[in-house]
């Protein structure tokens, strides 16, 4: 058998995403949690120098603590599972499924969790078809009560709340700042709740659901790394049945898309109990504000272990395969 005692693991941070900063406080925790363990950590910046390091210095496991697009539209992940070093998280296939909200919130549907009704927007085709009579037709099916998004992207970046039609055109510039696809869903009114879901070899588990109530009103950038600017409840504060409704939407969405050892799960709860889908994250924050390393604790875990855990299911992975 392995020894798992003491693995050489290189953590993957920074990156040129909008994400950069908080990828480097997530990977500093996670190096830090593995280093405590005993485990040789090496932290890197994805840049020209890091493929030929790695095929030359073949690391146990590479954990990459990347945010934003370097890290979690698949492009790099393919890049990795090329070297046949084992990696942590979803594979490049999944992470692009998982990266564009719009191919996410299809697959989900497809797998029978609500989501909510909504309207893809390329930048292309809002200029083409003019600006007024797009938000006229949107509005017209949806309502004036929306979410607006970039089609791709974390942390709240480009998301916009929208309750009144004359503030739609300001948000759709907004999101397209982010992207050149912008995503409008129909708001559905409910709490807003974020599942961890763990995969170390026993199939993917649903972590405590955390309840979200932004001081200010909306879980924005600021409110997400910010100390004080969120309230956090874990578990969150629905029933036991609603939760194991919450827990099971999370586990099906995670399976979906094929993602893999650890993602997060963004649902609303709305009045009747019913989770709505709204997006999946391929690597969720790890800093010591984030949702998932609560969730992980209220689980009765130590970060350390569970980031040792999820090292351990990757090799274990790439030896089955």
């Amino acid at each position: 058998m392995a020894d798992f005692s003491a693995l050489d693991i290189v953590v993957l941070a920074g990156g040129i995403s909008h994400e950069r900063d908080i990828s480097l406080r997530s990977g500093r925790r996670v190096a830090d949690g593995l280093t405590a363990l005993g485990h040789r950590v090496t932290v890197l910046e994805p840049d020209a120098s890091l493929l030929a390091y790695l095929t030359s210095n073949r690391p146990d496991v590479v954990w990459p603590a990347l945010h934003g697009a370097s890290g979690e539209d698949g492009a790099l992940r393919a890049l990795l599972e090329q070297t046949g070093i084992p990696f942590v998280g979803s594979r490049g296939e999944s992470a692009r499924l998982a990266w564009s909200k719009p191919t996410a919130k299809t697959l989900v549907a497809r797998a029978g969790v609500a989501t909510p009704a909504s309207v893809t927007l390329p930048k292309e085709t809002f200029r083409e078809l003019g600006a007024n009579s797009v938000l006229d037709a949107v509005i017209a099916g949806l309502g004036s009560s929306l979410v607006v998004k970039p089609a791709q992207g974390g942390s709240a970046q480009g998301v916009t709340i929208v309750d009144d039609a004359a503030d739609l055109p300001r948000a759709m510039v907004d999101a397209y700042t982010y992207s050149d696809v912008a995503l409008i869903e129909q708001k559905v009114v409910g709490s807003e709740v974020s599942v961890a879901v763990l995969e170390v070899g026993d199939g993917p588990t649903a972590l405590p659901a955390v309840e979200i109530v932004p001081v200010g009103g909306a879980y924005t950038f600021d409110a997400r790394y910010n100390a004080g600017e969120t309230r956090f409840y874990v578990p969150a504060r629905v029933t036991d049945e609603v939760a194991g409704r919450v827990a099971r939407a999370a586990e099906v969405a995670h399976s979906a898309l094929g993602l893999r050892h650890l993602s997060r799960i963004d649902l609303i709860v709305d009045a009747d109990g019913i989770p709505w889908f709204l997006e999946a994250n391929v690597l969720p924050g790890l800093t010591e504000t984030s949702i998932a390393p609560q969730a992980i604790e209220a689980a009765g875990r130590s970060l350390g272990e569970v980031y040792a855990a999820l090292a351990v299911a990757a090799i274990n992975d790439a030896v089955s395969v």
